[in-house]
């Protein structure tokens, strides 16, 4: 991808490729000469290295759909290079590839030109650094808070509505039962 094409994009709502397991939307917040920074609803900061990218679609009419508000002073890991971006994540909690049958998870700990070394549990899992399409760490942003608030009370909604309901069925067992009693 060309760096100056991307660069224009950055602070916008993004699509990176069509489809399939590595396609993420999300707000560009950086774009190096060999890697991007992703921000994402699901996943949190997304590093992206652009030699993996087919194709970027920028949401023109806003119908990619975003629902998070970077606040104001948020860090994320930055690097002039993607191997110096793995080296800042050593020793770090990562998970390389979103999906498909690659996805890797696991402690970062070893970084040279051709691999990266991940351990997780009793294996050591050595992965090309040509095969690495991207990779994020722990850092998420939380949703608004209104948001939050809506859904706690659209779950309080729920469960008043369900034991109004339950009420209701006892109400309907207790009337039955009484006029099974008047029937006698």
């Amino acid at each position: 991808m060309n760096k100056d094409m991307m660069k224009s994009l950055v602070g916008k709502i993004i699509k990176i490729d069509r489809g399939g397991p590595e396609s993420r939307i999300g707000k560009l917040l950086d774009v190096n000469e060999d890697h991007l920074v992703l921000l994402t609803e699901d996943e949190g900061v997304v590093y992206y290295n652009t030699h993996h990218i087919k194709s970027v679609t920028e949401n023109a009419k806003e119908q990619l759909e975003f629902n998070i508000e970077v606040p104001e002073g948020f860090t994320y890991k930055q690097a002039d290079s993607f191997h110096g971006l793995l080296d800042s994540l050593k020793f770090q909690w990562v998970k390389i590839n979103r999906g498909g049958p690659e996805k890797l998870e696991g402690v970062l700990s070893d970084i040279n030109n051709d691999f990266v070394s991940l351990i997780n549990k009793e294996e050591i899992v050595r992965l090309s650094m040509f095969h690495i399409r991207n990779i994020s760490y722990g850092l998420k942003v939380e949703k608004a808070e209104e948001e939050k608030s809506e859904n706690q009370g659209s779950q309080e909604k729920m469960s008043s509505s369900s034991s109004s309901d339950k009420q209701q069925s006892k109400q309907r067992v207790v009337k039955s039962e009484s006029s099974k009693s008047n029937a006698k």
